[in-house]
């Protein structure tokens, strides 16, 4: 059964002359419970706001995205809050933690926000990306590849049943780029999450056996 599907989906903005451009524009688009797909997308296919889309961070202009049955683009704000928190787990590419809480708090307040803050599961999960010692650390005291793991495992804290991860990988040297990749796979396996990645890093989407181009989905960004 699709965790998501994704219907006649439109997105535009006013450019800087006025004009309206369109975005995203994607016909069709669905992923499996507990698949893990890349998308390729180079600068400029609309791989973020897709994925925002997705994520209930955008309103779509028209279209329907359903989420573990919740169409996205009909809720509330309020609504869309709550199904984000409970079903989606969103990697970043700059990470986005906050640099005045420590690790263990960065994933406990992404914890608050779904179905409540388990001190006793934040510290598991951190312990799972191999940050068990450092769960009283700040951001600025950690490495690159470190604030990642942080991220993925505030991602994975509310044991979402899909993970959105842009360009995860991008700010990381290409061992940490391999090791961060490695580990969100396993830990999304580990607790059943579908993985919808979006990458233009042959050398991370070489590595998926199921991957699409993005561009060919979106009919916006077409030649």
């Amino acid at each position: 059964m699709p965790i998501l599907e994704v219907s006649q989906l439109k997105k535009s903005y006013v450019g800087p002359e006025g004009d309206r451009q369109t975005v995203v524009d994607v016909e069709a688009f669905s992923l499996d419970a507990e698949t893990q797909l890349a998308l390729c997308g180079e600068s400029g296919t609309g791989k973020t706001t897709f994925l925002n889309l997705i994520a209930g961070i955008l309103p779509p202009d028209s279209g329907s995205v359903s989420v573990a049955g919740s169409d996205m683009a009909n809720l509330s704000e309020g609504k869309r809050d709550r199904v984000r928190a409970n079903h989606i787990g969103y990697i970043f590419q700059t990470f986005n933690l906050l640099q005045g809480y420590t690790c263990l708090e960065n994933v406990l307040l992404g914890m608050s926000f779904g179905p409540g803050a388990d001190r006793e599961f934040a510290r598991k999960i951190l312990d799972r990306v191999g940050l068990g010692h450092r769960v009283h650390h700040y951001p600025r005291q950690l490495s690159t590849g470190q604030q990642q793991r942080v991220a993925v495992a505030r991602a994975l804290a509310n044991k979402p049943q899909l993970v959105l991860a842009d360009e995860p990988t991008g700010n990381l040297d290409h061992a940490n780029a391999e090791e961060a990749l490695k580990l969100i796979r396993e830990t999304c396996g580990e607790n059943k999450a579908a993985l919808l990645l979006v990458s233009h890093d042959e050398k991370i989407l070489a590595q998926f056996d199921n991957r699409k181009d993005l561009k060919q989905l979106n009919k916006a960004t077409r030649p």
